[in-house]
């Protein structure tokens, strides 16, 4: 957004966070829709015409900023290049391939767990400090995701019969850890719109070749329909380009560490839109699975140091949109 449509928004009460409130709703649209959508739509063939489309509606604002920063992103390309394969291309890609044998609610608490793979990356590969009392929110956190991924049942993880969706989603989060840990090593110096619209190009890029490859020998095309059409358009437009503007001005307005809690809701709002649209129930190991996620949350990321969530929301957008 430009400063002068901030200053604008700044001056409407409370509509950062009602733009809030919307974010997670949308980022928990986005995994109920592909788990709707993917019988009808090639993960590949969502995840790139998505992107298309978010491009193709971003690039008049965003191209004269790429143009007047050209030389950045020229001297700075092999680092966006691969800060787009993380995001835009891999993360987004793998979170509709597991749509295909998980639920939507499974995804949106795996989902929830960035910042603790963001938390438990930053230590491992740039060292970062993680006090005691994080490191149990880690713990905790990932216990979660083990009683989700197992279904509440033990034998699902000795006898390696998790669902593949489960798993590939965790490689979701995986690649976005790796994102944001070098987003925080190779950061370029580009404003926002700029960063955006450059990523989600370089991210539609990446994805053709595969999404060629997929078209033409394995999954092939689809039919584009009014359903799918909506689907791609809310894709595009509702868990990106919104909810990228209502994050960003919603951290300004209130500041990363209380626009972080928000996040939270994701899962929330989730499971909600599942029942509702797609008759997914809540089973306890749920219940149990998600108070361990949030518990480890509250614990990772609201002790100490804030920046693992502020740049999981404040950069996801400039790539998944989540």
């Amino acid at each position: 957004m430009s400063s002068a449509n901030s200053g604008i928004l700044s001056r409407i009460p409370g509509l950062a966070y009602v733009g809030l409130v919307l974010t997670p709703l949308f980022w928990a649209g986005n995994a109920v829709v592909a788990r709707g959508t993917v019988e009808h739509v090639p993960p590949l063939s969502m995840s790139f015409w998505r992107w298309v489309i978010a491009l193709a509606i971003l690039l008049p604002f965003g191209f004269p900023g790429m143009w007047h920063h050209r030389r950045v992103i020229r001297a700075r390309l092999g680092s966006m290049l691969a800060l787009a394969t993380f995001s835009v291309a891999a993360f987004n890609s793998l979170l509709y391939y597991a749509a295909i044998t998980t639920t939507a609610t499974n995804i949106a608490l795996i989902n929830a767990t960035i910042p603790i793979f963001v938390a438990l990356m930053a230590w491992m590969l740039l060292g970062d400090r993680t006090r005691p009392i994080q490191a149990l929110g880690i713990a905790l956190a990932i216990g979660g995701i083990l009683t989700v991924v197992a279904r509440g049942e033990l034998s699902v993880l000795t006898d390696l019969q998790a669902q593949p969706g489960d798993l590939i989603m965790v490689a979701a989060v995986f690649s976005w850890g790796l994102f944001s840990v070098l987003l925080r090593r190779q950061a370029v110096p580009l404003p926002a719109l700029t960063f955006l619209t450059t990523q989600i190009l370089l991210g539609t890029l990446v994805i053709l070749p595969f999404y060629l490859v997929d078209l033409f020998f394995f999954a092939g095309g689809f039919e584009l329909t009014r359903n799918t059409a909506m689907s791609l358009l809310y894709f595009a437009i509702f868990p990106g380009i919104l909810a990228y503007a209502f994050w960003n001005h919603g951290v300004h307005a209130i500041g990363p560490a209380r626009a972080a809690i928000f996040m939270y809701l994701t899962p929330v709002f989730a499971s909600i839109l599942a029942g509702i649209f797609l008759g997914e129930s809540l089973g306890v190991f749920h219940m149990i699975g998600g108070l361990l996620i949030l518990a480890g949350l509250v614990l990772a990321t609201r002790t100490g140091r804030q920046q693992p969530a502020y740049s999981l929301r404040s950069q996801e957008q400039n790539g998944r949109d989540t």
